[in-house]
């Protein structure tokens, strides 16, 4: 009964232990799974992170994969995204070999596993049945044996008593012997019942129980296979991906090597250089001399002599400053009027000042005098008003420097060539189309593609016709053909009847309010600059915005060029404040603007305005 119990004891033991496995095998299953998931988010996350930085099409970011330290970084990009790849490639195999492979395993276990213990249970009550029958036995036997020897003794006693009568003892006599054969039969019972127990417990305890316990162990022994098994794999599955990361690595080295810093800087400057001249040295004007400008070959513009020598289109102005000037000041200097502005008349009365204050005649300030020259110094720009508020390039981009210049000229002939031959290849496509359906009219009508055709064919017309356009432009400008002459007008068909009318406009607006910033119109003539897109930016650029109004406090008859004529007491738009030079500019409607003493007009500025 002792080892019975201490069986039974362990038992239960091995339940609980094999019980514990089958944990810690789902346990182990439950951190691969959240291994797989960690796998997955980290290479979505590298994922995203190389889409974020890699370039946007058509955007300025691809111009800068053309160097070399951002084409490496791009490769590293491209490699961190396969590099996320062979990390998703682990989660995929982690969950097919690992938890795929143990989930299935463990419910297999599960069965087995109450299996072998249904049968111990089994076993168990089986010769726990058989010791009960045994014991119910024994007791009988016991209780039979005793039944007996209390019916002997009942017998001897009325055998031995002379009042007792035959019959008495007779019957004491059968009951005794009825006794003793109930107890031989109840120890023969109980000896069978015994010896049927020692062979159940014998086979129960040498049998039966080691080989539950025997399949037990076999099942536990498996599991922890198992496991160590799915632990090697864990890490073989990493180790696979080991040798293709390490080549992501590899390449991202080799980037990082190929980065060429001489090439990198060679670009920046092939991409930024000019092709200005660097200014020379400005002259000393001595103003204690006889009023005579003296500018020498290497200052701002080019030599005038005394005055007489007319600009040369064609030359090569020396000392291009303008890159280098903001264009609000640049603006300021051409279109503002460079004299003091009068003063007030004494009077508000319009009879103080009959004729209205006349500004005094001043002779040409230097820095007036080379900015008309550079405005004949550069023939693509017709005036610089075109330049304001940002308007769009001429389609010739003579407002860019030389170099930037012919690179842009260069990259719109290649894209119009490409343009060609995208229609070329349309029309060779629906030429053999067309002939396809000459040949076998039942698969079409040949002259539904005609009208395609002359299409396609205009369009290519066209499209030669701008490649030539822009071809004589950038032949121009690296120098293969005669700088404005009239067979390259007559190619390009940029020169209209109105060249000498624009360059007029253009010398009118660079004249100050006293007429002293004028050019001859025979010297005007002579420049012939082109008509170019620049005209059509002139008209229709917009209006300067209104930054206040003003009421005029004296009248003011505007007579020179640049100014604008006010009546006492008038109301009228500011649209640019006094820069210090004693003017305001205002506007009376959209066709009426100019400048007028900022003394002549009380100002009421708009503090919501830009700039104000």
């Amino acid at each position: 009964l002792f080892f019975f119990v201490l069986l039974q004891d362990q038992f239960d033991n091995l339940e609980k232990h094999t019980q514990w496995g089958i944990d810690v095998l789902e346990k182990y299953i439950k951190f691969v799974k959240e291994r797989t998931e960690i796998e997955l988010s980290y290479a979505k996350q590298l994922r995203n992170l190389s889409k974020k930085y890699q370039p946007k099409k058509n955007s300025k970011e691809e111009e800068e994969y053309r160097y070399t330290s951002t084409r490496a970084f791009l490769a590293t990009l491209n490699e961190m995204n396969d590099y996320a790849g062979q990390h998703e490639v682990i989660s995929e195999n982690m969950t097919s070999l690992i938890t795929g492979e143990l989930t299935r395993y463990v419910q297999e276990l599960k069965q087995e596993r109450k299996s072998h213990f249904h049968d111990g249970r089994k076993a168990q009550q089986h010769i726990e049945t058989c010791w009960k029958q045994l014991e119910a036995s024994k007791r009988r036997f016991e209780r039979d044996c005793k039944e007996a020897d209390r019916a002997q003794q009942y017998f001897e006693k009325m055998d031995a008593d002379i009042n007792v009568t035959k019959a008495d003892v007779e019957k004491a006599r059968q009951q005794a012997q009825l006794r003793h054969q109930m107890a031989e039969d109840s120890k023969a019972e109980y000896s069978s019942t015994l010896q049927k127990f020692n062979s159940e417990q014998h086979d129960h305890y040498y049998t039966h129980i080691p080989n539950i316990f025997q399949k037990i162990q076999e099942m536990e022994e498996r599991r922890i296979v198992r496991i160590g098994e799915s632990m090697k794999t864990f890490a073989e599955v990493d180790r696979q991906v080991i040798p293709i990361i390490g080549k992501c690595l590899d390449e991202i080295t080799k980037a990082a090597e190929s980065i060429d810093h001489k090439n990198d800087s060679q670009l920046v400057i092939e991409a930024f250089k000019s092709g200005f001249e660097p200014p020379g040295d400005i002259d000393f004007e001595d103003f204690t001399q006889p009023m005579k400008r003296t500018i020498s070959e290497s200052s701002l513009s080019n030599s005038r002599g005394d005055g007489k020598s007319e600009p040369k289109f064609g030359g090569k102005s020396k000392g291009k400053l303008w890159p280098f000037i903001k264009k609000n000041k640049l603006m300021s200097l051409l279109t503002s009027p460079h004299q003091p502005p009068p003063p007030p008349p004494a009077s508000a009365s319009p009879s103080a000042v009959p004729n209205g204050p006349q500004s005094p005649k001043q002779q040409k300030e230097p820095l007036s005098h080379r900015f008309n020259e550079f405005m004949t110094s550069k023939p693509k720009i017709h005036c610089f008003r075109s330049l304001k508020r940002g308007g769009a390039g001429p389609e010739d981009f003579s407002n860019l420097p030389p170099e930037q210049r012919r690179k842009k000229l260069q990259q719109k002939v290649d894209e119009l060539n490409r343009d060609i031959q995208k229609e070329m290849d349309q029309r060779d496509a629906l030429t053999k189309m067309k002939d396809v359906y000459i040949k076998n009219p039942q698969m079409g009508d040949a002259a539904s593609v005609d009208h395609r055709l002359a299409e396609l064919g205009q369009n290519i017309e066209k499209l030669r016709l701008e490649v030539q356009k822009f071809e004589g432009w950038l032949a121009e400008v690296e120098g293969r053909l005669p700088v404005r002459t009239e067979s390259a007008r007559r190619q390009s068909g940029l020169y209209e009847a109105q060249n000498t009318s624009a360059v007029n406009s253009c010398a009118q607006d660079r004249e100050s309010p006293d007429g002293s910033y004028t050019e001859e119109q025979s010297q005007e003539t002579e420049m012939k600059v082109p008509a170019t897109d620049f005209d059509d930016e002139f008209d229709d650029e917009e209006p300067l915005p209104t930054i206040g109004t003003c009421k005029a406090l004296y009248t003011f008859e505007g007579q020179n060029e640049g100014t604008i004529s006010v009546a006492e007491g008038e109301m009228l738009y500011v649209i640019e404040e006094d820069k210090g030079d004693g003017w305001t500019r205002i506007r009376r409607n959209e066709d009426e603007e100019g400048y007028v003493p900022t003394s002549y007009v009380e100002v009421y500025l708009d503090k919501n305005a830009k700039g104000a």
